[in-house]
Formats: C-alpha cells, sequence, structure tokens
C-alpha cells in the first residue's frame, strides 16, 4: 500500500464519521423542534452504530507503526511443565487460529513440531490487514492453571507456553541476507504416515549464523515454496531481531528472551478453582475462559493497545 492510500485509508472513514455525526446532531435537533418522540429509538440505534465505529477507529488509530498494518507470524512455544505445556500449546494454537478466522484473516501453518501431548512448537502464517499491529501485544509468556487431563490423581498443573508475533514484511522493507551467513538444511517432512508422508528432501531449515535464528518451513511439498516461506519467516525474524537491538531500552520486544515459565507471564489463564483470564500489564480480565479460548481475545487486544499508547506518551 503505497503511502497516500495508507493515509487516505486513515483519513476517509474519520470524514465520513464526521459528516455522519452531524446529520444525527441535525435529526436531533429536528426532533426536540417538533417535540417528536418518535424518533427517539431511531437516533439511539444510529448513535450505537456511531460509536461503535469510532471505538473501532479509535483502536487503528493505536497502530501507527511502520509495520503495525501488514501481515504476521506467528511463533507458538510450550515451556516448562512436559506433557502438560505441550497440550497447552496446542490450546495456545487453536485459539489464535480462532481468533484470526473470526476476524476473516487467511491462516497457514509454516512450520509444526509436534510432541506427546499436543505441540513442541508451531509457527503460523496469518494475512490480514493490521494482523502483526493486533498481535504484536500477545508476544510473552501465557500460564495456564487447571486440573491435569493427564493426572490420574486428578491434581491441577500450572503450565505454560509463549508465543511470539512479528511482520510479514512487503517489498518496501529491505532486509540483507548475505549468503554466506546462511546455513541451509533439508529434510524429510513429518507427517502421520502413509501415502502423504513426503518421501523426499522437501522441508527446508534456514540458520542464519551471526544471530543464531533457525527458522523452517514444512508445510509445502516443493521445496522450492518452502525455501520462499522460510526465508519470508527469516526476514521477518531478523527485522524484529535488529529492531528489538536498536530499542533494548524500552523492551518492547524482550518477552521471548524471558524464560517460559513462572513469573514471566503476561497473562494468566485459570480453569480452577475458579474460571478467570487476567492480563498481568492492563490487569484486564473475564470470567468467560471457553469464549477466551475460543477466540474471542479482542478485548485484551485492544486494552494492551490502548496500555502501551499511555506508556509511550509517558516516556
Amino acid at each position: 500500500m503505497t503511502a497516500l492510500k495508507t493515509l487516505k485509508a486513515r483519513y476517509e472513514p474519520w470524514k465520513a464519521l464526521e459528516f455522519e455525526i452531524d446529520d444525527l446532531a441535525l435529526l436531533h435537533e429536528m426532533a426536540l423542534a417538533e417535540n417528536d418522540e418518535s424518533q427517539a429509538a431511531e437516533i439511539e440505534k444510529i448513535l450505537a452504530d456511531l460509536s461503535a465505529r469510532y471505538e473501532k477507529q479509535n483502536i487503528l488509530e493505536l497502530m501507527s507503526g511502520e509495520v503495525d498494518r501488514n501481515g504476521c507470524f506467528l511463533n507458538i512455544h510450550s515451556g516448562a511443565g512436559g506433557t502438560e505445556s505441550c497440550d497447552w500449546a496446542q490450546m495456545l494454537l487453536r485459539m489464535y487460529v480462532r481468533w484470526a478466522e473470526r476476524r476473516g484473516f487467511s491462516v497457514e501453518i509454516a512450520d509444526i513440531l509436534e510432541a506427546e501431548g499436543g505441540i513442541k512448537s508451531a509457527t503460523v502464517q496469518i494475512e490480514g490487514e493490521f494482523a502483526f499491529g493486533y498481535l504484536k501485544g500477545e508476544s510473552g509468556v501465557h500460564r495456564l492453571v487447571r486440573i491435569s487431563p493427564f493426572d490420574a490423581a486428578a491434581r491441577r498443573h500450572t503450565s505454560f507456553a509463549s508465543a511470539y508475533a512479528f511482520p510479514i514484511l512487503d517489498d518496501s522493507i529491505e532486509v540483507d541476507i548475505r549468503p554466506e551467513d546462511l546455513r541451509v538444511d533439508t529434510y524429510r517432512s513429518g507427517g502421520a504416515g502413509g501415502q502423504h508422508v513426503n518421501k523426499t528432501d522437501s522441508a527446508v531449515r534456514f540458520t542464519h549464523l551471526p544471530t543464531g535464528i533457525v527458522v523452517a518451513c514444512q508445510s509445502e511439498r516443493s521445496q522450492i515454496k518452502n525455501r520462499a516461506t522460510a526465508m519470508s519467516i527469516l526476514k521477518a525474524r531478523l527485522y524484529e531481531h535488529y529492531r528489538e537491538e536498536k530499542e533494548k531500552a524500552n523492551e518492547r520486544f524482550a518477552q521471548e528472551k524471558k524464560d517460559i515459565s513462572w513469573g514471566n507471564q503476561i497473562r494468566s489463564y485459570v480453569f480452577q478453582p475458579y474460571t478467570m483470564v487476567k492480563d498481568a500489564r492492563t490487569k484486564h480480565e473475564t470470567g468467560n475462559i471457553q469464549a477466551v479460548m475460543d477466540g474471542e481475545i479482542d478485548p485484551f487486544i485492544e486494552e494492551y493497545l490502548r496500555y502501551s499508547w499511555k506508556a509511550s506518551r509517558k516516556s
């Protein structure tokens, strides 16, 4: 999207709101002048619609970063807790996929490492306007408390998994990767077995030697397509890495480097002895944990965007 189109996309919805608010104010004045109460229900309906659109535009204004409008790669990693955390990582993956699908975003699993009880890690490609802007605040450690389905004694367990969002880069943002800095490994894609298991070395893993960043892709049967996706992921990871290096002081992107364990969580999900999801940063919480696990996380995302904006104004 060009700079002009970006500005128009931000300006025109506000202008339309201004016109419609003026029209509503005029309608309200006419109803008062004529003492016409029959217009009350219609005015309230229009006002509710305008208020909702105003709130939506306000949220979009909080995402004005260079890459906030871009699509997003999302990494999920299991942490402390063994089988429990692998199951929890899979639950988190499902939550974010459900969230993206609710918004009409396209979702593709670029890489996944399965483990007993769930997944060890996964990389998801989410394409949609502002996908990164919405999900950047989800980076960090997520803590789960529940009665374990894997414990015969039905004891309560605490599990950890991390999420890390980084933007899909378009052609306007360049990341230089020298061939000599890159190690390329190919291997056979994993699978459940049978005729669909890939019998060629189509999966690709890139290791960026100067930074130690490793990315992989095995979603396609074609090695060429997997190489292209892996390179896109690597460029996005390097973009965030170099940005982190420049902005260590505010630690906005430092969550991934924290241990995936107790004390580092950004959000807690409690299934027992009560039900609650609470964000450690914004203090926003809800008791409807099932809705959250089904992808209804917008209130948490929006509260973080407001929290982050206020924090930036103070610094």
